[in-house]
This record gives C-alpha cells, sequence and structure tokens, in this order.
C-alpha cells in the first residue's frame, strides 16, 4: 500500500475515533438526525474509481421525519477534471450530494419504496460540473431494484438511466453478505464518451460483492468491485489521470454511525 495511503488511513482513524454522537430525536419523536464518517481505500463510483485510485474520506448528515420524509447531504474527497468555457480544466476535489426524498412500505406487503431528488456538486469548478437526478427504489426481502434518471448525466446535458439491482443476506456471526449488478443506458453515447469504443450497448456495466460485520464499534466492509470490458474502455476514454480507474479491486471500508 502506497505512503499517502497509510497517511490517510492513520489520519481518518483519528477522526473516526474523535468523531462526536450526532444521533438526535425529537420530543415527540416525529424527526430525528443521523450522521456517519467513512474512510475507504478508494472510492468507487458506478465502475470508475472517482480519487483516482486513492483513498478517501466521507461523510453523511441526515433529517428524517416519522412520515417518511427525508432530507441530506454526503461529501467525499474525488479528483474530478471539469472543462471551463475557456476550453481549460479545473479540477474538483470535493463532491457533495444534496438529495430529498419519501420512503415507505406498501402496507403490510413488505415491499418498500424510496423517490427522492439528488444534486451533485463539485465545488471549485464554478458549478460547471454539478448536475441532477432523480431516483426510485423497491425492495423486497433481501432483493432490492433503484433506477436513477438524469438529463444531464454528468453535466453533459446528455440523457441517461442507471438501472441498479441488488442483493443482501446475513450471515452467520452477524455479518451481512450483499451484492449488486448496474449498467447505464445512455440517450446518446458518442456524445457522453466522446471517443467511445463502437458496438457497445450498454457502456457502463459492473457489479460488487461483498461482506460487511460490526466490530469494535465500527462497521467493516470488504467489496469486489469489477467493471465489464466494454465500461473499461469507455470510462478510460474519458478519464484524466491513471488509465486504470475501472480496474477491479478489493476495496476496504471502515465506517461509524454518529
Amino acid at each position: 500500500m502506497k505512503l499517502k495511503q497509510l497517511s490517510a488511513l492513520c489520519l481518518a482513524a483519528s477522526v473516526l475515533t474523535a468523531a462526536p454522537a450526532m444521533a438526535w430525536e425529537s420530543a415527540d419523536g416525529q424527526f430525528n438526525t443521523s450522521a456517519s464518517v467513512a474512510l475507504s481505500t478508494d472510492y468507487m463510483w458506478r465502475g470508475s474509481s472517482q480519487t483516482d485510485n486513492e483513498p478517501a474520506i466521507s461523510g453523511s448528515f441526515d433529517v428524517n421525519h416519522a412520515s417518511g420524509f427525508y432530507a441530506g447531504a454526503w461529501a467525499s474527497n474525488t479528483d474530478k477534471m471539469v472543462m471551463q468555457t475557456n476550453l481549460s480544466f479545473e479540477q474538483g476535489h470535493i463532491e457533495i450530494n444534496g438529495y430529498a426524498g419519501y420512503a415507505n412500505e406498501v402496507g403490510d406487503t413488505g415491499i418498500g419504496y424510496d423517490v427522492g431528488f439528488k444534486r451533485y456538486f463539485f465545488p471549485g469548478t464554478d458549478g460547471q460540473a454539478d448536475w441532477n437526478e432523480a431516483y426510485a427504489a423497491l425492495n423486497y426481502s433481501h432483493f432490492g431494484l433503484k433506477i436513477s434518471h438524469t438529463e444531464d448525466f454528468n453535466a453533459t446535458h446528455e440523457e441517461a438511466t442507471h438501472y441498479l439491482l441488488t442483493f443482501n443476506h446475513a450471515l452467520p456471526m452477524g455479518a451481512h453478505f450483499h451484492a449488486g449488478y448496474a449498467f447505464y443506458d445512455f440517450d446518446d453515447i458518442d456524445d457522453v464518451f466522446g471517443t467511445t469504443p463502437n458496438n457497445i450497448d450498454n457502456p457502463l456495466q459492473d457489479f460488487g460483492v461483498g461482506v460487511s460485520k460490526d466490530f469494535a464499534g465500527f462497521n467493516w466492509d470488504v467489496t469486489y468491485y469489477e467493471t465489464l470490458k466494454e465500461g473499461k474502455d469507455a470510462t478510460e476514454n474519458n478519464n484524466a489521470g491513471s488509465d486504470n480507474k475501472a480496474d477491479s479491486r478489493f476495496v476496504l471500508t471502515i465506517s461509524k454511525s454518529l
């Protein structure tokens, strides 16, 4: 492991240990808040590293209402190159996701649903990398389906829909198994990726398989990520920095609820 990664691990471990409790509930039980902080050896998002294969420190804060309405924010370090109007490149080092939605269950069927809106912010890029996305999700038993749609994928003014299938199952000794398969459906692949190889129907197909467990006051998660070959080609042709952002890898994440 690189010295830079080890330094980040030590710093984040200190942050995790010293983080104060932030959970709160109103006297009438109608409102509550929650927060979390996490350290990952990489920030993988939909088939590609968003930190140029380096560690990520992230955190979240949420406000929830008993009715099912919620709002929150999540932030992480990132490594994003954005073309400015003068054709120069500006690098964003922070990603902030603001979101709001409604989550509940369908009667006593055990079917849960979640609908909401998300805004991706990248401070330091003059707003030229910011974009919006709407999402809807269903879950039943161990299975889940989430569909996210945007008219401005990655601030390219192109339409895109992301499909995510998930599976979760409890394991012995308090561990949990989780898996997910996802792919993007693009309105115009060439405009989104520029020099994308020909004959690609779904340029970003990826999956992940992992195991998590609570131990010593933290949640420990190890996940294996794999991006299919076509997705690797499209992603690497469209990314500055390292040329292996979509390579398969294991990612360790240590997180703590506050």
